[in-house]
């Protein structure tokens, strides 16, 4: 499979792009990024595009995909409705425009498009329109991740949380489990609804997890 992953340098999109170097059915990769990153595989390229608002430019390089991951993610924090749209469903949307295969969207537990939370109702509203296309789409609602094998978030108080709540996890992972993920998990989640593993278009932790395997 040849899969493009947008978000790579962030912490679902490690995830996602760890899981993808491992499995054998992956044999291709593009990342697409605003910045370089260092590729560490033959069977990984990485692509430095400015405007996610217009992916016309790299259409080629994106080719051919047998499905594409939107995993990339913005704070709500301290931004109004119009600035957290943009990063969250238009480029959401172009990504799926332009790039062809089964389409994996990362929203968010809580996700609903009359959710009266800013997030949470742009979220609901970017999955119902992809949900509505032509094709195979799936929408991923992770809570709570536990980031795994060094994956950090590139958010400095995200980061602070994951790293006082790491010992929580096994206690959520019981008491909650609906709510409840890793990176791994979600990266190989990813992976296996590419390859055609599940019915369901909508999953919770706990169905990603079981995905997984």
């Amino acid at each position: 499979m040849k899969i493009v992953v947008f978000g790579a340098s962030g912490m679902v999109g490690q995830g996602a792009l760890r899981e993808c170097l491992l499995d054998p059915a992956v044999t291709s990769i593009v990342t697409v990024g605003r910045s370089p990153l260092q590729t560490s595989d033959p069977k990984w390229r990485h692509v430095v595009h400015a405007d996610f608002g217009d992916l016309s430019p790299i259409a080629d390089e994106l080719a051919d995909a047998d499905a594409c991951f939107y995993c990339v993610g913005v704070t709500s924090a301290g931004l109004s409705e119009a600035e957290y749209t943009p990063v969250t469903h238009d480029y959401a949307l172009e990504a799926a425009r332009v790039v062809g295969g089964t389409y994996v969207y990362v929203s968010g537990q809580g996700a609903n498009a009359e959710s009266k939370t800013m997030w949470a109702r742009v979220k609901g509203r970017t999955e119902n329109e992809l949900l509505a296309l032509e094709r195979a789409v799936f929408v991923v609602r992770p809570g709570f991740i536990q980031p795994r094998h060094g994956i950090q978030s590139r958010t400095r108080i995200y980061r602070y949380v994951y790293s006082w709540s790491a010992w929580l996890y096994p206690v959520l992972a019981r008491v909650a489990p609906k709510s409840v993920t890793s990176t791994d998990q979600l990266g190989r989640a990813m992976v296996a609804l590419a390859g055609g593993a599940h019915s369901d278009r909508v999953l919770r932790s706990d169905e990603i997890n079981r995905v997984a395997g």
